[in-house]
């Protein structure tokens, strides 16, 4: 169930619009699944439309997002570890991150946005890598794109029974991460056959 408290942020980000949706997503005070069905709750109320509500939500997915990378990037390591935890990012969370970038490269980018703890997480070790922003943008808006749909989806579907998207939204999100996890593993694959045979991240 919905607490009283998002609830009540939710009511007030309604009052935006399209803005509120944009802002929901940016400032992650609540899940971006929860956000993202009360748009499509609005939708199905006739409030807001479905192509202008999908265009908030990439704005506001990348640009949270992008706060994570730039902060990475232009404040490094130790501003992480100092100030991650007011982000919601701990040590353990970066270190996986990190793991998960090393091992799979930059499309992890990716597959990383359907799976919980890393999805946020995996924009830190891109900034710390300074990897380039058009493509981390480019794979960012790449998974927003189906993860923004579906759940706008399933919030115009229910209408008012939105709230009970957590249960309606398991099979649909099981789904969408077997897939995410094979496009990703077809990453590595197609990578690791363009690299030369002597180059050493092929061993």
């Amino acid at each position: 169930m919905i607490s009283s408290l998002i609830n009540d942020v939710l009511l007030f980000l309604s009052d935006f619009g399209y803005l509120g949706i944009a802002l929901g997503l940016m400032i992650e005070v609540i899940p971006s699944e929860i956000v993202l069905s009360y748009g499509g709750y609005m939708i199905s109320q006739g409030v807001i439309d479905w192509p202008l509500a999908l265009v908030a939500a990439v704005i506001g997915g990348l640009f949270s997002q992008l706060f994570l990378y730039w902060f990475a990037r232009y404040g490094g390591r130790p501003l992480i570890l100092r100030y991650g935890k007011y982000l919601l990012i701990r040590e353990h969370h970066l270190v996986l991150a990190e793991r998960w970038f090393e091992k799979y490269g930059q499309g992890v980018i990716f597959g990383a946005r359907f799976i919980p703890v890393v999805r946020h997480a995996i924009s830190i070790p891109a900034g710390l890598a300074k990897m380039d922003q058009g493509k981390f943008s480019f794979y960012t808006v790449l998974a927003i794109i189906p993860w923004s749909i579906l759940f706008l989806y399933l919030g115009d579907s229910l209408g008012s029974n939105w709230r009970a998207i957590k249960e309606t939204a398991a099979p649909y999100t099981n789904v969408v991460l077997v897939a995410a996890a094979i496009l990703t593993v077809l990453y590595v694959i197609v990578k690791k056959r363009k690299r030369p045979a002597d180059d050493p991240s092929n061993l």
